[in-house]
């Protein structure tokens, strides 16, 4: 298997719990919480790990919730590598009421490295000269000086990683701009937004993405369409794969879970076709659990068998 990094800039210590329903002022009595690892690039190396692959998660820590998250990576068999900050890092809640299976999921704005905390992040991940790829994923925290996506992206392109990218708004703007990775996970709003539509219908989401690989900001586009699976699109693939109908009990990590199948099948020399089938299996397996949970490997396991069935590969 080829080596995977993955970078996550904006990390959080993920709290979950349920109450019976939520009221304004009053006293929410909740059960005990769950605490897991959170963040874009370390829940990819979350899923990964889940379905049998390893790769390195390079990612800023501070204060107590900072440790907290790295011993319960560790715990799970994750290779960390953590750079330090100043500012603790981020706590998110997410709570769930049963009794109609709603979520409400509270997202903190987490730690605005400086300047030279977002170095000490490069300098870490300048000790995987050797990695053929790289996954930037997650949020950005306001206000960070400099342009922390295009470093981390002018490196890869000078060590020849190919980047995987999946996030949303400025810095997934900024780095289809720059150019040059070798994958995206946009869904069909952000693919709009790349491509300055306003709204893309079905029949368009080719076109757009073709767009965007024939100026070259990506070799690969794979648009998530939520419970219709994701659209594969590269210079000679156009290929939509559906996933089964399935309970869903929470959506958190679905795109996580996919970005990580994706990225372990390629490392592990499987085509694009296979790899995207695996994503999706990986994406709606994730779906199927509750709260932070990610994908189960059984789970994945047997929607990838159906995805097969009806998406055959010859």
């Amino acid at each position: 298997m080829q080596k995977i990094v993955t970078i996550t800039a904006n990390p959080a210590l993920d709290c979950a719990s349920t109450t019976p329903r939520i009221i304004a002022e009053a006293k929410l009595r909740c059960t005990d919480p769950v605490f897991e690892p959170g963040g874009g690039g370390i829940n990819v190396s979350r899923a990964i790990k889940k379905l049998g692959g390893d790769s390195v998660a390079i990612y800023p820590t501070g204060g107590s919730t900072g440790e907290h998250l790295t011993q319960l990576l560790e715990q799970e068999g994750i290779t960390c590598q953590p750079s330090t900050c100043a500012t603790w890092t981020r706590q998110n809640l997410n709570v769930v009421t049963p009794n109609d299976n709603a979520q409400y999921r509270f997202i903190m704005p987490g730690a605005s490295l400086s300047a030279d905390e977002q170095q000490q992040l490069l300098a870490q991940l300048a000790l995987h000269q050797d990695a053929d790829y790289c996954v930037i994923s997650g949020s950005l925290a306001e206000g960070m000086p400099g342009d922390l996506v295009a470093d981390i992206v002018n490196y890869c392109q000078s060590q020849q990683i190919k980047v995987i990218f999946d996030a949303s708004g400025p810095a997934l703007e900024k780095a289809v701009a720059q150019g040059g990775l070798y994958l995206i996970k946009p869904n069909a709003n952000e693919l709009a937004l790349l491509t300055g539509s306003e709204l893309i219908v079905p029949e368009e989401l080719e076109q757009k993405a073709r767009e965007i690989i024939n100026q070259g900001k990506a070799e690969v586009v794979l648009v998530s369409l939520g419970p219709q699976g994701a659209l594969l699109v590269s210079n000679d693939i156009c290929e939509q794969i559906v996933p089964p109908r399935v309970k869903k009990n929470s959506t958190v990590g679905a795109g996580d879970s996919m970005v990580g199948a994706v990225s372990m099948a390629l490392a592990q020399g499987k085509s694009l076709r296979e790899a995207a089938r695996l994503g999706v299996a990986a994406g709606t397996a994730a779906t199927m659990n509750h709260g932070t949970q990610l994908c189960n490997a059984d789970d994945v396991a047997n929607l990838y068998q159906w995805i097969l069935s009806k998406h055959p590969l010859v």
